[in-house]
C-alpha cells in the first residue's frame, strides 16, 4: 500500500498490550483431537495462572461440548473476578441467543461477532455486495444489543472484519465504523475492533501500515480498543505483531506456542518473552516455561519443537565449539564481576529466569570444541581443567562423538575418570609419606608398583613432587620434566577434596601430556597426578 506518512518505524515498544488467549477456541478447533471438558478446565486454569485477564473460551453455540464447558466454568465458579471470558458467535439470531444462554451467571464477558469482508470471500463464498456484507455486521451488532438489555452482567462487544488483510482499507473502516456507531461506543463504554490477519498475505511491515492507517482514521479513537489477531501463514506472525504494536495496537489475541489453523496463530509467549528480554514487563508470569509446556502438550496432544523460541529443549544449548567457549567465558566473567545484569554471549536471557537450568546449556557432539568440554567438566562436576589441557581431553571426547553422536555429561565424566583418574599401568601408586628435610627440601617415602613389581623407595627434592620424580627416576630410569602444576578444591567444607593437574614431558620421546589426581590430601593429590601423567606417557 502507498502510505509514506507511516510513523511506526520510529517508535519503540514501551509496554505490554492487553493479552487475550484464544487457545480454548481458535487453538482448540485446530487440534486433531480437540480437548475434553476437563482438559479445557486444566488449560483455562493454566491461562489464569499465567496472568491472562481475557480468555476466549470457545464457540458455545457451535457444539454441546463448547456450551457445557462454559457452564462448567460458571457452575464451578472457576472464573476469577479479574478475568473476562470471551465467546465467539456468528451474526445470526439463534446462535447469539444460544450464546447468551451459555453466559448466564457470568458477571463480565466479551461477545465476539465477525463476518468476512475480503474481496475474495465477498465474491466466491457469499456472492454479496459491499453493502450487503456491511449490513450483516450491523444486524449482528443490533442483535447483541437486543440481548444485552436483559442480561444482568457486563457485556463488551468485539467485532472482527474477518480476512481484514484481504479487505480494502477504506471499506474495512466503513464496516467497523458502522458497527461502532450501531453499538454506540464511547470512551467509558468502548468497543473492541479486532483486525485479524486471518491469512498472512504480506510482509509484516505492510500489516503494520494497515493497522496504523486504521488507527489514525478511526473516528472517536478513544472509544475503540484496537485489537489484532495475527496468523502465521508466512512464518512472520511474531514480527507482524511487534510491528503492529508500534503502529497503535492496544490488544493482542494469540495462543501458547502459536497453535492454530494451518501454520498457526500468533505465539503470544514468544512476543511476551521478547519483551522480557528487552526489559519490558510482559505482565504475564513466564517464570516456568517447563510447566507451561507440560500442560500444553498434555492438553493439546502436540509437542513443542526442539528449536521453538525459549521453550524448545535445544534453545539454550550450544554444540559449536566457539559458541561453547564464549558461553563459558561469559558465565565466568559474570561470576568474577558479580554482575547484577545478564550478559553472556549467545544466550539473550538467563535460562533460570524462565525455569530452565544451566546444566543443558552446553552439549557435546563432534562439532564441539575444547571450550565446551571444559565447560561441562566445570559446571557439571567442578573440575577446572587448565587451559593447556582443554584440547587434549576434547580430542578424546571428539573421537567418541564422531562414532556415536552427542556425548552426555555422564559419559564425559566416565571417560575422564578412565583416562586420568584410574590409570594403574604400568605405574600404580600405593602410598607416600612426605616430611621436611632441612630448611628447604622435602623427603618422600614412596610405595608403588611398576609392572606389577612392588617398589619402595625414598628420595629428597626441593618439594614433594620433585622428590617423587627423583624417586621414580632412581627406580625405573624414567626421565620426565614437570612443565606446569595447578590445583583447586573440589567442593566445600570438611568434605572438600583437592584436584591436582600436572603437565609433564618425557625427555626421551619429547611427548607431553597431562595427569590428574584427586585426594582429600593436597600432597597426595599432586603425587597421584604425577602417576596419572606417567601412565599416559607410557600409553
Amino acid at each position: 500500500m502507498d502510505y509514506p506518512e507511516r510513523e511506526w518505524p520510529n517508535k519503540q515498544i514501551q509496554k505490554a498490550p492487553i493479552w487475550c488467549s484464544v487457545d480454548l477456541r481458535d487453538g482448540n478447533q485446530a487440534l486433531i483431537d480437540p480437548m475434553t471438558v476437563e482438559e479445557k478446565v486444566e488449560m483455562f486454569n493454566l491461562l489464569v495462572k499465567l496472568g491472562f485477564k481475557e480468555i476466549e473460551i470457545g464457540f458455545p453455540s457451535a457444539s454441546q461440548i463448547e456450551f457445557d464447558f462454559m457452564r462448567e466454568l460458571v457452575e464451578r465458579n472457576l472464573i476469577p473476578e479479574d478475568v473476562t471470558v470471551q465467546v465467539l458467535v456468528q451474526c445470526r439470531e439463534h446462535l447469539i441467543k444460544r450464546t447468551f444462554e451459555a453466559l448466564e451467571g457470568v458477571k463480565r464477558a466479551v461477545v465476539h461477532i465477525y463476518n468476512s469482508t475480503s474481496t475474495l470471500q465477498r465474491d466466491v463464498v457469499f456472492n454479496k455486495s459491499k453493502e450487503e456484507i456491511k449490513q450483516i455486521a450491523i444486524e449482528g451488532t443490533e442483535l447483541v444489543k437486543s440481548f444485552v438489555k436483559d442480561f444482568p452482567g457486563k457485556i463488551i462487544l468485539e467485532y472482527s472484519p474477518e480476512s481484514f488483510t484481504g479487505t480494502e482499507l477504506e471499506y474495512a473502516l466503513e464496516v467497523c465504523t458502522a458497527v461502532q456507531d450501531t453499538w454506540g461506543a464511547t470512551k467509558d463504554n468502548p468497543i473492541i475492533i479486532n483486525l485479524p490477519a486471518t491469512v498472512e498475505m504480506t510482509t509484516p511491515n505492510v500489516y503494520a501500515d494497515q493497522i496504523e492507517w486504521m488507527h489514525k482514521h478511526f473516528k472517536n479513537r478513544e472509544s475503540i480498543i484496537l485489537s489484532i489477531h495475527p496468523h502465521n501463514d508466512r512464518g512472520t506472525g511474531v514480527a507482524a505483531t511487534e510491528l503492529a504494536l508500534l503502529a497503535g495496537t492496544d490488544r493482542v489475541e494469540g495462543t501458547l506456542f502459536g497453535n492454530g489453523e494451518r501454520t498457526g496463530n500468533l505465539d503470544i509467549l514468544t512476543v511476551a518473552y521478547n519483551m522480557f528480554s528487552q526489559g519490558i514487563n510482559p505482565e504475564l508470569d513466564l517464570t516456568n516455561i517447563v510447566e507451561i509446556q507440560e500442560v500444553y502438550e498434555r492438553c493439546c496432544k502436540m509437542e513443542v519443537p526442539m528449536r521453538h523460541p525459549y521453550a524448545g529443549k535445544l534453545v539454550f544449548t550450544a554444540f559449536s565449539g566457539s559458541h561453547q567457549d564464549a558461553i563459558n567465558k561469559g558465565v565466568k566473567a559474570m561470576k568474577e564481576r558479580n554482575q547484577d545484569w545478564w550478559e553472556v554471549p549467545y544466550l539473550p536471557i538467563d535460562p533460570a529466569d524462565v525455569g530452565r537450568e544451566y546444566e543443558p546449556i552446553v552439549r557435546i557432539n563432534s562439532q564441539s570444541g575444547k571450550g565446551g568440554v571444559a565447560f561441562v567438566m566445570d559446571s557439571e562436576f567442578g573440575y577446572k581443567l587448565p587451559k593447556a589441557m582443554h584440547k587434549e581431553f576434547a580430542d578424546v571426547i571428539q573421537k567418541i562423538a564422531e562414532k556415536q553422536g552427542e556425548v552426555a555429561p555422564a559419559t564425559i565424566m566416565e571417560v575422564f575418570t578412565s583416562e586420568y583418574l584410574k590409570l594403574t599401568s604400568p605405574y600404580e601408586f600405593l602410598r607416600a609419606r612426605a616430611e621436611d628435610h632441612g630448611e628447604r627440601d622435602t623427603k618422600v617415602e614412596l610405595s608403588f608398583r611398576y609392572n606389577d613389581t612392588l617398589q619402595e623407595v625414598e628420595a629428597v627434592g626441593n618439594g614433594p613432587l620433585d622428590a617423587v620424580k627423583l624417586a621414580l627416576h632412581n627406580t625405573t630410569d624414567v626421565d620426565v620434566t614437570i612443565l606446569d602444576y595447578t590445583q583447586h578444591a573440589l567442593g566445600e567444607g570438611s568434605n572438600a577434596r583437592a584436584a591436582a593437574y600436572i603437565c609433564m614431558r618425557d625427555e626421551k620421546t619429547g611427548n607431553v601430556t597431562h595427569g590428574v589426581g584427586v585426594s582429600s590430601n593436597i600432597t597426595r593429590a599432586g603425587i597421584r597426578a604425577v602417576f596419572s601423567a606417567l601412565n599416559r606417557l607410557s600409553k
